[in-house]
């Protein structure tokens, strides 16, 4: 079930990659979709739509496969969190917090949130992201224990985002797998293909075995 809700997702999201590369060859071309977010900027309002040519992502959690392990566990990647602004900062290893250099690549999948609509919720959450990048370039990366998961999940903690203090790694990681949307179709493939043709192989190994 799992499986078929993400082929769905994915043939929605391929979508929205469709828009970003008509963008990408005619300058002059718009998304209907986009369209109110356009004239909110051009009265004055900040625009904090995502920017997937150039990797910007505000107010989101962006997530990105890991070579071999997501080959075998599709939900399960390199995660990161945005500020107001759109800047990745991830906790890409032992007392490293990266900015915009995701670790194993651009996001693949984002997953946009709701700071609130005030100026001091959005200094907040800059706030919430700074102060969790500044402790985690204080502590060593374990990939099980305390990992780029985790590092999200404080973030979220210190916002008490949707009334929590209980963000974690599994959690954000089923929400991801949820609500997370494709930065494209080839991404979309990079996350499933070697998964469902492993999958593949060991079905027919399994039936010329049987035979």
């Amino acid at each position: 079930v799992f499986i078929f809700t993400s082929i769905k997702k994915f043939f929605s999201d391929c979508r929205q990659s469709v828009y970003v590369s008509a963008m990408s060859f005619d300058p002059n071309w718009s998304d209907p979709s986009t369209a109110s977010a356009m004239e909110a900027g051009a009265a004055g309002k900040t625009d904090f739509s995502i920017d997937i040519k150039r990797h910007r992502y505000p107010f989101s959690i962006v997530w990105t496969p890991i070579p071999c392990l997501t080959w075998l566990f599709p939900i399960i990647g390199h995660m990161g969190i945005c500020t107001s602004a759109g800047i990745i900062r991830d906790f890409a290893g032992p007392y490293y917090v990266s900015k915009d250099d995701m670790a194993f690549g651009n996001p693949a999948k984002y997953w946009q949130l709701d700071p609130g609509p005030s100026d001091t919720d959005r200094r907040e959450w800059d706030n919430a992201v700074h102060q969790a990048s500044e402790t985690y370039k204080g502590r060593m990366h374990n990939l099980c224990c305390d990992n780029c998961h985790s590092h999200v999940a404080m973030a979220l903690n210190l916002l008490l985002y949707d009334g929590s203090s209980q963000w974690n790694m599994v959690k954000l990681c089923l929400y991801m797998a949820i609500f997370g949307r494709y930065t494209s179709w080839t991404s979309a493939l990079k996350i499933w293909l070697p998964f469902l043709l492993l999958v593949g192989v060991i079905l027919l190994v399994t039936l010329l075995v049987r035979h």
